[in-house]
This record gives structure tokens, C-alpha cells and sequence, in this order.
């Protein structure tokens, strides 16, 4: 079993970030066997497909690195490293191209959604991120990847371009990948708005919990998050409707690694005024911790830096097969 996925050090890691992705790759890397493997990956590549400040992506990478390493990411277990180190990954994705079909990056929903009615002025790379992306997880012949909703299109993409090559060129060079869905992985919200995602993107910083806020501010946060009057159900059906305190209380069970149930039975008939601060103080004890370690790790950012050059090395020799086997196959090596 091999296990591939990235993020793109843009922005402040946020709480669903941390629930949503980072808190299942610990727990994935505890899990691993012997001859397991995880692989993260800062996707570096990716965020050059939208207007990108350089001086804050080149700092965004060591501090989101020590942030990965605060929540429990175990360089010694896993391979974490930055995309762009390991040249192979935009080798393989030009490669890829000459498969993938315009077609079906037309059909992505996350390009109609990015794009908008712009989508003469996007970028090239905007249209096209979804043959990087497949050539992140082939490249190393990954079994299975962490998806949300939001990215399994991506992942069928991968499957096909993969599936395609394979037929194309008579050879199996490409595992095809299998989504790894963890039903304890919640979709967390807008702290503004319970029907958008937390996004680290969102211009409102009153939004989203930073990995990086201290405790004054996440109680802060938590205080001011849209609610309505009403006071909690005794049964989660009763939260239909109610898309912030749904989202508040998903926020409490994740934190809490209770259902929604067990939070519900014990807040039932309170009113937001007692179940905020309550959730903000479990909050500060899960997230604190991390920022702690975050801000220690953070004093000696050449060795983070170093770190991630390690990994990178690491990854430069799992891939190096793979993209020799894909360049045999089209003819670009003998």
C-alpha cells in the first residue's frame, strides 16, 4: 500500500484543513505496515496556477512544513517533501498530456467553479492542474489517495489518463490509484456562512480557526460565528436547516471524536452561549498544542528546510522509475 497526497502552501492551514486532511495522514501514517508507505507533498507546482506572491510562497512552504510536523507528520515514517524538488512530477505531467484529453478537462467542476466566466483570461495551468495532478499520484505508482468530495473527479481523471497510457502502449507502467475515503473526515464549514467550505482563500479571516491563531483569537471566532436563536436538538435530524449549527456542532464531535449524537445528548436544549465557549475551549486544547510546537519548530527554519530537502532526495529515487518506464514507452529512451 502506498499512500500519495499533497497540499498547496497557500494561505494559513486552517481547522478543516487539520480535520479534513492532515489529522487522517497521522492517522494513515500510525496505521502504515512495514512495507507501507505515505508520501505528502507540498504542492508547490499547483499554486503557481493562480497570481501568487513569490516571497510568500517561498515562506508559506517552511511554515506550513512545521506545521505538518507539529501535528504529528513523522519525517522518519513518512515522505514529506516540496512538489517542485522532484522534477519528475512536471516531466511525467508534460508526458501525461499528450494522453489526456481535452475533453475531459472541459468536464472538471473545479475548472468551471475557478474559471467562472473568465475563463478566457485563466491560466493555462488552472485548465491543465488536474494532468499534474494525476502525474503527483502515477509517478509513484500510488495504490490509494485521500479524496474528499471535492477531488474525486480528479481521481477518476487519474484513473483514466492512467488506464489510457496502459491501453495506448500495450504496457502496464501506471497502478491505477483507488480513492481512500475516511468516513471520520468531516466537510467543516465557513465559521461566516454554513454552506461554504472553510477555505483558506476566503477574505474574511473571521472564517476560519488558523492552525496559527492563538487562544484569544479562536475563542474570539468562535464567539462571532453566524448561528441562529434556536437552542440545540437532541436529534441530528432536527439540525436539517440549520447549516451553522450543524457545522458548529460537527466542529465539536471531530474535535471531540464523539458523533454528533453523543455532542447533541449532552447540549440539547442549550443555547449558543453556553456550547461556543465550550467548543472554543476544546478548540484551544486541541489546536494550541500544535501551534506551540508549530512556532518552536519555527526558530530554526533552516532545519525544517532541510528536512524537506531530505524528503525530496527520498522522493527524487521512488519516482526515478517510474518516469524512466513512462519515457520507455512513449520512445523517449531506447
Amino acid at each position: 500500500m502506498r499512500v500519495v497526497s499533497g497540499i498547496q502552501p497557500t494561505g494559513d492551514l486552517h481547522l478543516g484543513n487539520y480535520l479534513g486532511a492532515i489529522r487522517q495522514w497521522v492517522a494513515m501514517q500510525d496505521a502504515m505496515r512495514p512495507n507501507d508507505e505515505c508520501l505528502f507533498f507540498l504542492a508547490d507546482l499547483h499554486a503557481l496556477t493562480v497570481s501568487i506572491d513569490p516571497r510568500e510562497l517561498a515562506g508559506n512552504m517552511v511554515v506550513m512544513a512545521a506545521t505538518l510536523l507539529a501535528a504529528g507528520i513523522d519525517p522518519d515514517r513518512s515522505v514529506l517533501f516540496n512538489q517542485s524538488r522532484v522534477p519528475a512530477h512536471s516531466e511525467l505531467g508534460w508526458i501525461l498530456g499528450g494522453t489526456a484529453r481535452i475533453g475531459w478537462l472541459n468536464r472538471m467542476t473545479q475548472w468551471k467553479d475557478k474559471a467562472g466566466k473568465n475563463r478566457e483570461g485563466a491560466s493555462v495551468g488552472l485548465f491543465t492542474y488536474p494532468v499534474l495532478q494525476a502525474a503527483d499520484v502515477l509517478l509513484y505508482q500510488g495504490t490509494h489517495v485521500p479524496v474528499g468530495d471535492d477531488q474525486k473527479q480528479h481521481l477518476e481523471l487519474a484513473r483514466d489518463v492512467a488506464a489510457k497510457f496502459n491501453t495506448d502502449f500495450g504496457m502496464d507502467v501506471f497502478t491505477l490509484p483507488e480513492p481512500l475515503v475516511s468516513l471520520a473526515a468531516p466537510r467543516i464549514m465557513s465559521l461566516r456562512d454554513g454552506k461554504a467550505k472553510m477555505s483558506k482563500s476566503d477574505p474574511s479571516d473571521q472564517s476560519r480557526i488558523n492552525l496559527s491563531d492563538h487562544d484569544d483569537a479562536i475563542a474570539a471566532k468562535f464567539r462571532k460565528a453566524r448561528t441562529d436563536p434556536d437552542p440545540l436538538p437532541d436529534d441530528p435530524a432536527a439540525l436539517e436547516g440549520r447549516p451553522e449549527a450543524r457545522n458548529l456542532v460537527t466542529i465539536y464531535a471531530a474535535l471531540a471524536g464523539k458523533s454528533v449524537e453523543a455532542v447533541l445528548a449532552s447540549f440539547a436544549g442549550h443555547g449558543f452561549g453556553a456550547f461556543k465557549p465550550a467548543l472554543a475551549d476544546l478548540a484551544i486544547a486541541r489546536l494550541g498544542p500544535i501551534r506551540d510546537r508549530t512556532e518552536a519548530l519555527l526558530e530554526d527554519r533552516s532545519a525544517v528546510a532541510q528536512m524537506l530537502s531530505r524528503g525530496a532526495e527520498r522522493a527524487r529515487a521512488l519516482a526515478a522509475p517510474t518516469l524512466r518506464a513512462a519515457q520507455a514507452a512513449v520512445g523517449l529512451l531506447p
